[in-house]
């Protein structure tokens, strides 16, 4: 009988990018300023060519009044405003930050970062030196690929503000998008895989039909984002899925599947992930563990972002 804990070790020797939670828990023991220093020049450096889709990749309407406000301050309260936040201090706009969802707090980032740029937003100090823990959190972001840095950006930018309550199903999130028409959606293929609860969890997720999406899984089923604890039961991943996966395309390229203790049936897939916020130029390399009981239920599924492009080809027992 499978429990979550065997879940969790299907594929073992699947690689993960560690890079990614390594240099994102140093960024977390940086200064502020070194904090705010660092996204100002990945902004400056990775902008340029990964937030291409940026401008409507969030419903903006809902950061509009905190970016108003400060605009019209003097640099000196931009620039506490933007210390508090990455200090995590109970401030007004820190609180209404700590709700908001993650593409919302990308968006408020970037038109910080677009502000700056102009002029209009207070810029990092002239001469500023980066600490040296902070250079070298900055020298190895460099040295990821496309993927694992923008999941990096991402994670510098989710944890900022003032939460009291750390609790689900508060975030500020852009409205759920309709479904895609059934005549529409687009049909994958996946090399070596025929199951259909693996195709249809790809199809119905690109399509952004959650609902349906959501009835592959047993009640009790659970779901393992990268670096993350699993969540368990329907109604945790379906929140999952409005809140975060909105407008994801998946891109699975190739896969295998094998039979397992207690009629379970368990499928391995690689390909790739593009978001909407930095479009279709930036892919990330991922794979999909998934466990299926004996009626093609998912029990467990666990993406994960794969350690280089070469894990995509990694497929032998």
């Amino acid at each position: 009988m499978f429990t979550l804990d065997k879940a969790t070790k299907i594929f073992p020797e699947t690689l993960s990018a560690d890079a990614v939670p390594a240099l994102t828990a140093r960024y977390r023991l940086l200064s502020a300023e070194d904090q705010l220093a660092l996204i100002w020049y990945a902004y400056l450096e990775m902008g340029k060519t990964i937030t291409i889709a940026a401008p409507g990749a969030a419903r903006m309407q809902f950061a509009e009044p905190v970016l108003n406000r400060i605009k019209a301050m003097d640099f000196t309260e931009q620039s506490q405003v933007m210390c508090d936040l990455a200090n995590s201090a109970d401030t007004e706009i820190g609180r209404t930050y700590a709700n908001w969802s993650v593409n919302i707090k990308l968006g408020f980032w970037y038109q910080l970062g677009v502000w700056m740029d102009e002029g209009i937003v207070a810029p990092i100090p002239e001469g500023y030196q980066l600490s040296a823990n902070a250079a070298s959190v900055l020298a190895s972001l460099r040295g990821l690929e496309g993927g694992q840095q923008i999941t990096v950006l991402r994670n510098f930018v989710v944890d900022m503000g003032f939460d009291p309550t750390k609790g689900e199903g508060q975030k500020v999130m852009e409205p759920v998008v309709v479904p895609t028409p059934e005549e529409q959606r687009k049909k994958v293929f996946i090399e070596g895989v025929l199951n259909p609860t693996v195709f249809s969890y790809m199809e119905l997720l690109n399509a952004n039909d959650f609902d349906n999406l959501i009835q592959l899984f047993l009640p009790d089923g659970a779901l393992q984002p990268p670096f993350k604890q699993p969540i368990v039961g329907s109604e945790a991943i379906l929140r999952f899925f409005r809140e975060e996966c909105q407008n994801l395309s998946l891109l699975p390229e190739r896969g295998y599947s094998e039979p397992t203790d207690g009629g379970f049936t368990q499928i391995k897939v690689t390909g790739k992930v593009q978001t909407p916020w930095f479009g279709a130029n930036v892919g990330m390399n991922v794979a999909w563990r998934f466990l299926l009981d004996p009626d093609n239920k998912i029990y467990f599924v666990a993406i994960d972002l794969l350690a280089s492009p070469a894990e995509l080809l990694k497929l032998g027992k």
